[in-house]
C-alpha cells in the first residue's frame, strides 16, 4: 500500500475564484455579507466583507466554511440535525450548526469549502452555491496515507520496545489530525492527550515542537500563546521531499529528550521508506541508497527501510545495551567501523516483555563474549539472547532483521 498519496486542495487563484463568483451573487441581489474560502482543514485561506456587512460575520463565515470542509458536507446538514431534536450535534467538535456553507469538490474530493455570513440562512447558502458553482483551481500536494502513518508509528513503537520504555506514539496529517495512534499496555493514560498535542503543533508549524519549548525556557514565555501549538518536545514532522505530510508525537519516555529521539527515529523510518520506494524498492522490491543517504542515517542512527518481512537499520552505539531476546526476528550485523563486544546465549536473569515476543533484561548467565571490528559479520538465530557489553564511541554497524 502507498505510503504517500496526492491530494488537490484549492489554491489561492482558486479561493479568489470562488469568492469573486460569490461576491457577484450576493451584490446582485443587494445582500451584506461576509465571504470566506477554507482548505480542506478548515483553515483560512481567503476572506472578502462587503460593503455594510455586519462584524460578526467575519468569524461566523469562516464557522461555516470550516464546519463545511472538516465535515465534507454542507453546514445546513448540522443544523437541520439540531432543528430535528438532535442537540448532541451540537457537541461535534469544530462544528458550527448554522446553514451556509458548501464543501468544494472536484471529482468527488473535498478541496475546500465556501461560508457565506451576514443574511438570512438560505440566502448565506445560496450565495454560497454560487461561488461553488464556478470553475476554480487547485495545486496538487503530497499527503501522508494511513500506511504511512502506521508505518511511522510503529517504527518508533518497535525502538521504544527495545529501549524497554512504552511511551504513547501519534501520527498526524498535516493539517494535525490524528491519523494513528500506538498505546502499549503499560502506557500512562496521560500521553494519549499529550503526544497527539506534540504532534500537531509539529505539523501545522512545520518545525520540531521542540522549538517551542526552547522558546518557552529560553526566554520567551509568550511563545505559549501561539495558537494550538504546545511547547513540550517530542513532536516532530514527517517530509517527503521537502514537503511536510504530517507529524510524529511521543510522550511518556523515560525523560523529554528520549521522546524526542523516538519521534525522530519514527520519522526517519517512513522518510527512508519512501526513498526506497522512489528508488525502485515499489516495483521489483529492490531499494537502493547512495552512499550520501546512507553516511546522513548513520550520523544519529535509524532505519534505512522498514518492511513486513525485514528491516535494515543504519544502527549507531555508544555504550553497553540491554539483554535482547527476539522470539520471531534474526539479527544479521554487519561492522562499518568502531569495535564491540557482543554477548551471545545464555540464560536471561529477570527477563521482562516489552511487546510480544520481545524481551529485554539487564544481565544474562553464562553465554559466549565475540569481539566485533570493521568488516565481521554476526548472525544471532531468533530466540538467542544477546547483549553489547562493551562498544567504542561510535560504533557503527548494519542490522538486517528478518521475520523468522
Amino acid at each position: 500500500m502507498a505510503l504517500v498519496r496526492t491530494r488537490r486542495i484549492i489554491d489561492d487563484a482558486g479561493a479568489s475564484a470562488v469568492i469573486a463568483a460569490a461576491e457577484q451573487e450576493a451584490n446582485a441581489h443587494g445582500h451584506r455579507v461576509v465571504i470566506a474560502v477554507v482548505d480542506p482543514h478548515g483553515e483560512l485561506i481567503e476572506l472578502r466583507r462587503t460593503a455594510g456587512a455586519q462584524i460578526a460575520s467575519s468569524r461566523v463565515a469562516v464557522d461555516k466554511a470550516r464546519t463545511a470542509a472538516i465535515f465534507v458536507r454542507p453546514s445546513r446538514e448540522i443544523e437541520e440535525q439540531v432543528t430535528n431534536g438532535r442537540l448532541g450535534a451540537l457537541a461535534l467538535h469544530g462544528a458550527s450548526a448554522l446553514t451556509g456553507g458548501i464543501p468544494l469538490r472536484v471529482d468527488g474530493e473535498v478541496v475546500g469549502a465556501i461560508g457565506t455570513s451576514g443574511e438570512t440562512p438560505d440566502e448565506d447558502e445560496a450565495i454560497s452555491i454560487a461561488g461553488a458553482a464556478t470553475e476554480f483551481s487547485v495545486s496538487e500536494v503530497a499527503a501522508l496515507t494511513y500506511e504511512g502513518a502506521r508505518l511511522a508509528a510503529e517504527a518508533a513503537g518497535a525502538a521504544a520496545a527495545e529501549r524497554g520504555v512504552s511511551p504513547v506514539i501519534s501520527a498526524v496529517d498535516a493539517g494535525g489530525a490524528l491519523m494513528y495512534l500506538v498505546r502499549p499496555d503499560s502506557a500512562q493514560v496521560a500521553s494519549v492527550e499529550v503526544t497527539t498535542d506534540k504532534a500537531r503543533t509539529a505539523a501545522i508549524y512545520r518545525r520540531p515542537s521542540k522549538d517551542f519549548e526552547d522558546q518557552a525556557s529560553g526566554g520567551r514565555p509568550s511563545a505559549l500563546h501561539l495558537a494550538r501549538a504546545v511547547p513540550l518536545q517530542g513532536g516532530v514532522p514527517i517530509e517527503s521531499y521537502g514537503v511536510v505530510i504530517g507529524a510524529i508525537g511521543v510522550s511518556g519516555a523515560t525523560d523529554a529528550d528520549e521522546d524526542r529521539e523516538l519521534a525522530e527515529l519514527g520519522a526517519q523510518s517512513l522518510q527512508a521508506a519512501i526513498a526506497a520506494r522512489a528508488n525502485g524498492g515499489g516495483s521489483d522490491g529492490a531499494a537502493y541508497f547512495p552512499a550520501a543517504a546512507v553516511d546522513e542515517k548513520f550520523r544519529a542512527g535509524g532505519l534505512l527501510l522498514d518492511t513486513d518481512t525485514y528491516k535494515i537499520d543504519a544502527g549507531r552505539r555508544d555504550g553497553p545495551g540491554e539483554v535482547e531476546y527476539h522470539e520471531r526476528v534474526v539479527d544479521v550485523m554487519h561492522v562499518v567501523s568502531g569495535r564491540a563486544t557482543v554477548l551471545t546465549g545464555g540464560s536471561m536473569v529477570d527477563p521482562r516483555e516489552v511487546a510480544p515476543g520481545e524481551l529485554r533484561a539487564a544481565a544474562v548467565k553464562g553465554g559466549r563474549l565475540r569481539e566485533l571490528s570493521e568488516g565481521d559479520v554476526l548472525a544471532i538465530p531468533n530466540g538467542v539472547p544477546h547483549q553489547f557489553t562493551e562498544v567504542s564511541d561510535p560504533f557503527l554497524y548494519f542490522v538486517v532483521k528478518v521475520v523468522a
